[in-house]
This record gives structure tokens, sequence and C-alpha cells, in this order.
């Protein structure tokens, strides 16, 4: 007798799950924190006030978008070409908001959006990760969002008062690379084995050409699209006749 697959647990977003997704990301502060530092160590040498840094924290709390927003920083603000560089760079958040579709099914649409104004790399890897261990709380990705919001913005304002360095400084130390450094280990992690090497050698191919041939920040776009569709066609190949 077969039997029927079991449906997935509905989905929630409770006190207890943020508690569980904020204590998940702690592990993960420090890398935050040194970035943030050195934001706001850079905003200050791009010739922002200490308050506009952090104010600029608290509402865009995207730290790769903020750095690009630096290198474009000039009088008057050349608006154009920063929201065209901010969308390249956060497009991204629109595929890892897809890819929690299926978690936030049945959630009132002010819990899910409202949760999604948190997402970043991070906490969505932390949700993902555990998801396959049966998560089903959307509250993970708001605890652990809330908990890199402060911390983003305390070290922003820490590095704003430090001051004393320039972008160029930040770039020569590598401060701007931490959490790209982070951003692959937690990659390797999520590895679920040789179904996911396909997508990533995609993404990662198309984001080199992109470097090379369009624009500065479009390859962040470009290579989530190029992996994103080539693990569909991917499964589309797989899925029985």
């Amino acid at each position: 007798m077969s039997l029927a697959p079991q449906e997935p647990a509905p989905a929630t977003l409770t006190w207890a799950g943020c508690w569980r997704g904020a204590r998940a990301i702690m592990a993960v502060l420090p890398p935050v924190f040194v970035f943030g530092v050195a934001f706001g160590i850079a905003a200050r040498g791009a010739g922002l006030e200490g308050w506009l840094a952090a104010l600029m924290s608290v509402v865009v709390f995207a730290g790769a978008a903020q750095f690009a927003v630096l290198d474009l920083w000039t009088t008057p603000v050349p608006w154009l070409p920063l929201l065209v560089a901010t969308f390249a760079i956060n497009a991204r958040h629109i595929l890892l908001g897809a890819s929690l579709r299926a978690l936030c099914r049945g959630l009132a649409p002010w819990k899910v959006y409202g949760a999604m104004t948190l997402l970043s790399d991070l906490n969505w890897a932390a949700l993902i990760a555990a998801e396959r261990k049966g998560e089903r709380d959307l509250g993970y990705l708001v605890g652990g969002g809330l908990l890199m919001w402060a911390t983003w913005v305390a070290a922003t304002v820490i590095g704003a008062v430090a001051g004393g360095l320039t972008l160029d400084d930040v770039k020569t130390y590598a401060l701007d690379l931490v959490l790209v450094a982070f951003f692959a280990t937690t990659l390797v992690g999520l590895r679920r084995g040789r179904v996911d090497d396909l997508p990533w050698l995609v993404a990662g191919l198309a984001a080199m050409g992109a470097v090379w041939f369009l624009p500065p920040n479009w390859h962040v776009m470009v290579g989530g699209l190029a992996g994103g569709l080539a693990g569909l066609l991917r499964d589309e190949i797989k899925r029985p006749g």
C-alpha cells in the first residue's frame, strides 16, 4: 500500500520563531559588525555626516548597496546612476524572496511583506538551512534580521564616530571583503551535493561575464537570474514524464 506524500506543516510567524532565528544568527554577527564599522568609516571619508550614515543604515539596511552609493556620492547627487546601481545590487532579493514563496503560503500579506523588509543574504541562508530540518516559522527570518539590523546600525555609528579613514583605505585593508568571504563559506555550507553544481557554475560564469561586459554592479542580478534559470531547467529535465 502506497502512502500519499505528507503535506508540510502550515507556516507560522511567532515570537518563539523570532527567538530561534536570533540565536541562530548570533554566530555571524562579528563579520556583520566589522563590515558595519567599515561602512561608517568609509561614509565619513566620503563626506557624509555621521547622522546621515547612521540614518542610511537604519532605513536602507543593505551593506553592498550602501558601499556602492559611496562610490557615486558627489554634489549634486547623481540620482539616476545611484538608483540604477542600487537596483542592480539589490535585485537579488527578488530571487531570495521568491525562494521563500512556499514557506510564506497561508500567512497574511502584512506578515509576509513585513518580514521581507528584514530579508538579507545571511538570515535567508539561515532560514533555508533550518527549513531543511523542518522549520516552518517565518519568525526565524524576522528574529535574525532584527538582530542583524541592530548590529549593523550600531556598528555604523561606531565607525562614523571613529572616522579617520577614506573609502580607499577601507579597500586597501580589505574591510569591504569581510562579508564576501563569509558569504562564500556560507554558500559551501548550503551545498546539497552535485545537484547544486550546475546552477552554481552557470551563476558564477554569468556573473564573471557581466563584470567584464556590463556596467558595474549588474553582475549580481545577472548571476542570480542565470543560476535560477539553470536550476529551473535542471528540475524540468529531471521531472518524470
